[in-house]
Order: structure tokens, then C-alpha cells, then sequence
């Protein structure tokens, strides 16, 4: 029986497959039917029951909190959810309180002092001004108030930029477990865009984010490329550590899945099978370091980590590698299962079962355990995730509403690195559209069904990085961010022509902490936001 065919029966019995499998146990009722965003409304479905206040909680809660959860963390990170997800929700009520204004003698005026008050800009003069020949373009106004909101939360970000002790920490601790850098690639599906803050909880200046793309399909090349580069940085200028001290460099591939709906709400990239989307990502691990060996004489290796995440509560799935650093997609730990089988431990218990897991696992699945550094690392991996399952737990009932998508926007290009949020934007990174066009084909399909069947654009943020040091660096980037929005429009004429798709463009200097750049329609110089 075909793995497709295999999930269909035990979708239909309510029967499972074994705990630390590459299936995840999945319940036996039927699906419900997922509210559309921006809705939030609260309903029962699989794997979820009511409390006594009437509210859906989901199963696997426990009733108390983790012995070994973060909870300063957890409340910092709810408090700063609360506020983005109210910038962005605050978009809607505030437009249509300015389109009932349209026809005043003050509209104008009035406008641009509740944007100002309420979502903290001021909108487009030129939209404004034009209301009174025809009618007010609220379909624009939304775009760029999308776009606008995000790229404040950006800025506000990236003035606040701190943690700085808590990376350096971050990177001794790297270090003592044998790798000198971190390099994560995920999916470009917006449910992983809280991978680092939230899911992982891994300081961004202790960690290369590379590129996400649809699938977890990194550019095997490119990422050759990046560690060329750092292995030269090491040799050159010592960092971030000696070149003789051992260490490796350390590649991340992250895929997802759905555990209440893995037939529809997993990778998309994958036709939502969660094998294939997981061997898909271990193969481009397998072709990373393959390529690195092949390239480079004298022993030159990576080592490589494969890691899943359930989009429906952000438990993860770690692939154990075995001594010589394989790996297979059944040998691994679920988290959540961990979480259960110790929440109601005490603490020095369950951190006894934590500190055991990975050489048991390895041990149930007749592999050799891994070496000492990459055993350490993946402990850390779960014990920060735990936290993340008790913050869910918490805020969101043990699953989120939005099991699928709930993007804000699509984010084209390099991406913004400041702002870290579940659901907040659709990921495309390229350097032309042909490149990227399967990867933003996915993107308007889904912003048809969450956006443009309810009348509303398409918002889309163009942004790239460019190197201050180089010279003519910014105004090239500054070309390409216009050469992509003119490819995409021309793409999608349709969507243009019925003002359903708003492009914003902006650049940013790589130096951490810069400023974000907003590029005008017809403005050649950038200026700050």
C-alpha cells in the first residue's frame, strides 16, 4: 500500500501510527469547516473539546503548565503577538470609517487624522484628493495600509534591535557543541514565519536565515556559495571561532505538516503529503553535503539537521542523525509526545526524560546515538519548544484557528528579518519573477481565496538587501525591486487592471539595525519610512 493510500485509511479508521513515526496519529471525525480570515471565531474540530467556559481546547493540553516552560518568554512573546496582530486588525474598521467620510467637505482632513490616530500613518494624498471625481479607491487604500503597517512594525523593529548577550550566549553555546554556524532554510508557507523567535526560540543575530522557498527546496548552489564564504571569513579573520577548533558548519532544513488535517493543510509545495515534503528536504540536505565533500579536498563536511514542524501547534518533530551524521525519516522524536509524557513530571524528572530521549530514540530504532554536541543542540532544540507548546496551550487553546493559510501579504525577495509572526506573510524569494514564478503562482492562489474572492488586493512587499560597502550597490537594488514589480504586474493583468494587486517597494542596508527604505512609484531615491 502507497503512503497516500496508507494516511486516506487511517484518516478514515481513527487509527495511528506509532509514536515517534514520520506519521503523526490524526483524529478519526470528520474535518470542519476552517473559517475564512480574517474571522476568528471559536469552534470544535478534531482533536479539540470544550472547556467548562465553553471554549475549544484542544486535547493535548495538559492542565498545568510544563515544569520546564519559559513563562517570562511565553509572556513576552503573547504581548507582542496581541500587539501586531491589533495594528493589522485595526486596518479594516478604520477604512470603512474614512469611506463613510467620502463625501464630506472635510474628508480629506478627517481622513488623514484617524489614519494618523489609528494606524499610526498617513494615507495616500493622491487617493484622497480624487475621491470626490468618482468614487474612493478603498481597494488601494487597504493594500498600502497593509504594506504601510508592516513596514512600521519593520522599522520600529529594526530601531529596537536587542539580545545582543542573549546571541552571543547563543553562539558559545554553538560553538561548544561543534558548530561555528547556523544555517536554517524553511518552508515559504507564512505558518513558519515565527520559526526562529517563536518555534525554536533561537536569538536571529545567532543564526543565518537563508532564503525560504516553497517546499523547503533550497538552492543547493547558493548555499554552497554562503558557506564558501564563511569557511574563507574563518581562515581569514578568525570568526567566529579559530579555524583548528574543530568545529563544523551546521545546515538546518525545516519542513511542515498538519496533524488534524495532514491530507489538506500541509505543504502545498508536496501535494500536503508530510513523507514526501520531509524527503524532499532531507534530500537537499544529502545534496548540500555531498556537494561540499566533492567540492572541497581534506576532509571538508557539514553536518545537517532535519526538523518538522505541526503548523496546527507548533510542536516539532526532530530527525535523529546517527554517528556519522545520517538520518531517516522514521528515526525521530515528536515533541509533543515528549511534552505529554512530562508535564505532569516534576522539573528535575522530566528534565531527566529530556536529557535521555535522543539516545533512547536512536537506541528504539537500532541506530548509533550522535555525537555528543549535535545530542546537546537537539536537547536545546526541544526543551525551547516545549515552552512554545505550552505558549499555544495557553493563548490559543492548544491549536491555532487559522490551521491554514492567513497571510497578510506577500513578502518578495529577501525578506524581513525583524518582524517574527505565524501567518503574517507569504514567502518568495527571487531575483526575477521566471525564477520565482511557480513560488508566486502558489502565493496569488492563496491570496484569491483569502483576499481577492472577498473583494480585497493583493498586497505585495518587494524588498532587498544591499551591501553599503559596495559601491553602487543601493541603486542597483533599488533598479531591481522595480524590475520585479514591473514583471509581476505585467504577470497578472488581470488583478492590475481591477486594482487587486498593490505592490510596495522597499530596500534595506545588510548592517543589523538599518534603516528600512521605502521607494517610491516614481521616485528614484529611497528615502526613509
Amino acid at each position: 500500500m502507497d503512503t497516500r493510500k496508507r494516511r486516506e485509511r487511517l484518516h478514515n479508521t481513527g487509527h495511528t501510527a506509532p509514536v515517534g513515526m514520520a506519521m503523526r496519529a490524526r483524529p478519526a471525525a470528520p474535518a470542519a469547516v476552517m473559517p475564512s480570515w480574517p474571522q476568528r471565531v471559536s469552534y470544535c474540530a478534531p482533536g479539540m473539546q470544550p472547556n467548562p467556559a465553553g471554549e475549544c481546547v484542544s486535547t493535548l493540553c495538559a492542565p498545568r503548565a510544563h515544569p520546564l516552560v519559559n513563562r517570562m518568554q511565553n509572556q513576552r512573546l503573547a504581548d507582542y503577538e496581541s500587539r501586531v496582530q491589533a495594528r493589522f486588525d485595526d486596518i479594516v474598521p478604520t477604512l470603512k470609517q474614512i469611506s463613510a467620510l467620502q463625501h464630506e467637505a472635510d474628508f480629506e482632513t478627517r481622513a488623514q487624522q484617524l489614519a494618523r490616530e489609528r494606524l499610526s500613518f498617513a494615507l495616500d494624498e493622491a487617493v484622497l484628493a480624487d475621491a470626490w471625481i468618482t468614487v474612493l479607491d478603498m481597494r488601494k487604500l487597504y493594500g498600502s495600509s497593509v504594506l504601510n503597517t508592516f513596514h512600521a512594525l519593520a522599522q520600529e523593529a529594526a530601531a529596537q534591535q536587542d539580545g545582543q548577550a542573549e546571541a552571543e550566549a547563543m553562539v558559545r553555546f554553538f560553538i561548544e557543541c561543534g558548530f561555528h554556524e547556523v544555517d536554517v532554510s524553511a518552508c515559504a508557507d507564512g505558518r513558519l514565519k515565527g520559526l526562529l523567535h517563536y518555534i525554536l526560540r533561537l536569538p536571529q543575530q545567532a543564526v543565518r536565515r537563508h532564503k525560504s522557498y516553497a517546499g523547503t527546496l533550497f538552492d543547493v548552489e547558493l548555499n554552497v556559495k554562503q558557506w564558501t564564504e564563511t569557511e574563507l571569513r574563518r581562515f581569514r579573520e578568525g570568526v567566529p571561532t579559530l579555524p583548528d577548533a574543530g568545529t563544523r558548519y551546521l545546515k538546518i532544513a525545516v519542513y511542515h505538516f498538519s496533524s488534524s488535517d495532514p491530507l489538506h493543510e500541509g505543504c502545498a509545495a508536496h501535494g500536503s503529503d508530510d513523507r514526501k515534503a520531509a524527503q524532499a528536504a532531507l534530500d537537499r540536505l544529502q545534496a548540500f553535503g555531498t556537494a561540499i565533500e566533492n567540492g572541497f579536498c581534506c576532509g571538508a563536511s557539514v553536518a545537517t539537521l532535519l526538523i518538522g514542524v505541526d503548523t496546527d501547534n507548533d510542536a516539532i518533530r526532530v530527525h535523529v542523525p546517527d554517528a556519522q551524521g545520517d538520518m531517516s525519516l522514521d528515526c525521530c522524536i515528536d515533541n509533543m509526545a515528549l511534552h505529554q509524557a512530562t508535564a505532569e513530571c516534576g522539573e528535575s524528572e522530566a528534565r531527566r526524560q529530556l536529557d535521555a530521549i535522543v539516545e533512547e530514540t536512536a537506541r528504539r530504532f537500532g541506530r548509533s546515538a550522535p555525537e555528543t554536541g549535535m545530542r546537546r543542540l537537539i536537547e536545546r532544540l526541544l526543551a525551547n519548544n516545549l515552552s512554545q507548546i505550552d505558549y499555544v496551550c495557553e493563548n490559543h487553546q492548544g491549536r491555532y484557528a487559522d490551521i491554514g493559510h492567513a497571510e497578510r501579504f506577500i513578502s518578495i525577495g529577501d525578506g524581513f528579518e525583524e518582524v517574527h509572526l505565524r501567518n503574517l506573510a507569504y514567502f518568495g524569494h527571487m531575483h526575477t519573477v521566471e525564477e520565482g514564478a511557480a513560488d508566486m503562482d502558489v502565493g496569488i492562489k492563496i491570496f484569491t481565496r483569502l483576499n481577492v474572492a472577498r473583494g480585497l488586493p493583493v498586497p505585495v512587499a518587494i524588498h532587498y538587501r544591499y551591501d553599503d560597502q559596495v559601491p553602487g550597490s543601493k541603486e542597483r537594488t533599488v533598479a531591481r525591486c522595480r524590475r520585479v514589480k514591473a514583471a509581476i504586474e505585467a504577470r497578472y493583468p488581470e488583478l492590475v487592471r481591477d486594482g487587486l494587486l498593490v505592490c510596495g517597494m522597499s530596500v534595506q542596508a545588510k548592517s543589523p539595525g538599518s534603516a528600512l527604505e521605502t521607494i517610491a512609484e516614481n521616485d528614484s531615491n529611497p528615502h526613509g519610512h
